[in-house]
């Protein structure tokens, strides 16, 4: 009775499985549909998942009315660089807050898990306000100053957890072998905590690259815009949305972070299974 049982849940969770896989995989395959079909198949009363007839005139159409490849560039150079810093600072921050636990690192904690109840709406005059006095407002370095503040909470509160399952053991033995502080931290803990710093990092640069309010109210000239402002362009005053060159824009927005994630996960997955054997 109880291997039926046994069985019946695991179909359960595959079949549960399934069924979310379509839901996340439904917008996605529906955008792909939509971005190679012609005007004519677009405003047909019964649309179909494969087009009848291919065509990339979304892609030029898309290319030809927006700056789509100067939006990309300006979207890439924040996220980079917000993830790049926010992971500098965080990562030395963590460390401490994980290893030294005292009332300071509680209330840091605390504060983590407060900045991000605060809505945007709340955050974005003081913002404007202080970017304003830094002369930083319409620029990308202003932009990617408020992206590192936001993502920063978030990257510390995923380092901390990464931290602390590092084990003791690992720096406590290379204590004794002699290796010095600075030694046991980038040769011991540093390759073990990599895989934590690089997820990170990524989670950060994709929150950033599909960052859209900030962006809207900070960057006021077209040739500085990011990618996700510039495709509100493709929609029109009244409301009606230019749905091929739009859906192709859209695709092309989320093929960085696809890319990225394909090629980083196997090496993510591969060095935690490391880390662990070490442990």
């Amino acid at each position: 009775m109880s291997l039926r049982t046994s069985r019946s849940a695991r179909a359960g969770q595959y079949v549960a499985l399934l069924g979310y896989l379509v839901f996340l995989a439904f917008p996605f395959l529906w955008l792909i549909s939509t971005t190679f079909k012609p005007a004519r198949e677009l405003g047909s009363l019964h649309p179909a998942w494969i087009p009848e007839h291919p065509t990339l005139d979304n892609f030029r159409t898309a290319f030809d009315e927006q700056p789509l490849l100067q939006a990309a560039t300006n979207s890439l150079i924040a996220a980079l660089c917000a993830a790049l810093v926010a992971v500098l600072i965080a990562t030395p921050m963590a460390y401490v807050m994980a290893r030294h636990r005292s009332r300071l690192s509680k209330v840091t904690t605390g504060w983590v898990v407060v900045s991000q109840a605060f809505p945007f709406v709340l955050l974005i005059i003081p913002l404007f306000l202080v970017l304003k006095n830094l002369h930083l407002i319409n620029t990308l370095w202003g932009l990617i100053m408020v992206y590192v503040v936001w993502a920063l909470p978030f990257a510390l509160w995923m380092l901390v957890g990464y931290v602390r399952a590092v084990p003791t053991e690992l720096e406590e033995a290379a204590s004794v072998d002699g290796a010095g502080r600075l030694r046991t931290l980038v040769s011991v803990t540093a390759p073990v905590l990599a895989p934590g710093i690089v997820a990170t990092a990524l989670f950060a640069f994709i929150t950033a690259w599909n960052e859209f309010f900030f962006a809207l109210v900070l960057l006021k000239t077209p040739e500085k815009q990011t990618l996700p402002v510039v495709l509100t362009h493709f929609i029109g005053t009244e409301g009606a949305a230019d749905l091929g060159p739009l859906a192709a824009a859209a695709f092309l927005a989320t093929l960085p972070s696809l890319v990225i994630f394909a090629i980083i996960q196997r090496r993510i997955t591969g060095s935690m299974l490391t880390g662990a054997v070490k442990s």
